[in-house]
Parts: structure tokens; sequence; C-alpha cells
């Protein structure tokens, strides 16, 4: 119950806010169609990019926006008030990545159908499965901004945690170069990286036409990460006031 209600504490203050949903559901969409004017009369090349980015796009919108939210929550004293409440650390943490998670479920939805309809986008396996992947990246992307939120004591701090993040990630998952082609430590580095799997999860899904079981795999340990991420921060929500 605790936890339903701060899901819907977080979605009342989403639907309040156009601006953050244009930026969860209208600039993913518009960055993927950039991506198809670049890339005119290479349509091959469109539908390998244009999958990555279904799932990277998400990652990188729900890191800045659930960052800056929950620091919000923490210097403006809601998250004080909070735990004057019976609400727990995990309960807050687990309403925030659900509820994002929901919006993120509309943003995959919005993205991969524009994608595959209007754009003409192909790929070997389903629409489904695309968003399922995208929307696991995006709860990434919740958990870990919201664990990123922590050790920042500004909005400009914890737009500062994108390089250190996300960037690394974005370099390292096989979007650039091929991750066995990479040299031995930073094949190493891109292994422990989250986002390393679930691109090569949308990799099989343009490829198979049925789910591998290296897809499942990859979802699993993205999903696992989710969790750890999550728990992990529950351990620094501490009180700011006395």
């Amino acid at each position: 119950m605790i936890l339903l209600s701060t899901i819907k504490r977080i979605l009342t203050q989403l639907r309040h806010d156009p601006r953050t949903i244009a930026l969860i559901v209208v600039v993913p969409t518009l960055l993927i169609a950039l991506i198809y004017f670049m890339y005119d009369g290479q349509p091959r090349v469109f539908d390998r990019v244009a999958l990555t980015m279904l799932g990277i796009f998400p990652f990188i919108v729900m890191f800045l926006i659930t960052s800056i939210a929950m620091l919000r929550e923490r210097t403006t004293g809601t998250l004080e008030r909070l735990f004057t409440t019976p609400v727990g650390k995990l309960d807050l943490l687990f309403g925030y990545g659900l509820a994002f998670g929901a919006a993120a479920a509309v943003q995959a939805a919005v993205a991969a159908g524009f994608a595959y309809w209007a754009l003409d986008m192909h790929a070997a396996g389903g629409l489904g499965l695309v968003v399922l992947i995208a929307v696991a990246n995006a709860v990434l992307g919740v958990a870990l901004g919201l664990l990123c939120s922590a050790f920042a004591r500004t909005e400009f701090q914890a737009v500062q945690f994108m390089p250190l993040v996300v960037a690394p990630q974005l370099l390292l998952c096989g979007l650039f170069v091929p991750r066995d082609r990479m040299v031995g430590w930073l094949q190493g580095i891109s292994d422990v990286l989250p986002m390393s799997y679930s691109v090569q999860a949308l990799t099989e899904v343009g490829a198979h036409p049925d789910p591998t079981g290296t897809m499942w795999r990859d979802l699993g340990i993205v999903l696992g990460a989710i969790i750890i991420a999550l728990a992990v921060g529950a351990a620094t929500l501490r009180r700011r006031t006395r």
C-alpha cells in the first residue's frame, strides 16, 4: 500500500510537469528521426544504429531526470518529511523505479512505434522485445540516477555524473567498436557495464526472429543490475537535518 502511494505521488508530479513529459516522450522520438535523416539512403545502417539507440536514449534521459528529481527530494526537505511517515527506503526507491518505469514504457512504445511504422525500421525480432529491452534500460537509468543523486549537492553536480556514469557505457557498449575487438582491459571494463548487455540483447533481437538464450541472459543481467543499484541506493538515503 505504501509502495502504491509512492508510485501515485510520483506519477501525479509527472503529470503536472509537461516539460518533463516532453523530455521523456518527445525527445527520444526526435533523436531517432534525426538518425534517420543522417543515414538517408542507407537503410541497413539506420536499422542497426536506430535499434541500438532505442535502448540508449531512454537510459540517458531517465538517468538525467531521476538524478535531478531525487536530488530535489533531498534538498527541499521532501525526503525528510517522507521519513516521518511509514514509508521505507526501499518503498521510496522502488516506487521511483516503478513510476518512472511506467513512463519509460510509454517512452519506449512511442519511440519504437515511430521508428517501425513512420521510419520503416526493420529488425528480425518483434517490436515487443525491443520495447521490453528499452524499458529495462530506461529503468536501469532510473536506478543509477537515484544512486548517483546521493553523491551530489546541487543539480549541476548531478549533471556532472553524466560523463562519469553514462559516457563510458556509451563508448564501451559495442556501438562504436565491437566488444570482442577491444583491447583486453577495455573489454574487461565493458563486461561489467550493464549497458553492454542491453545493447547486446537488442543486437540479438535485430539478428534473430525469435528470442535467444543470449538475449534472455543479457536481459537478466540488466535486471540484476537494476536491483543492485536500487538496493545500494536505499543504503545511501540519510537524513540531512537533526
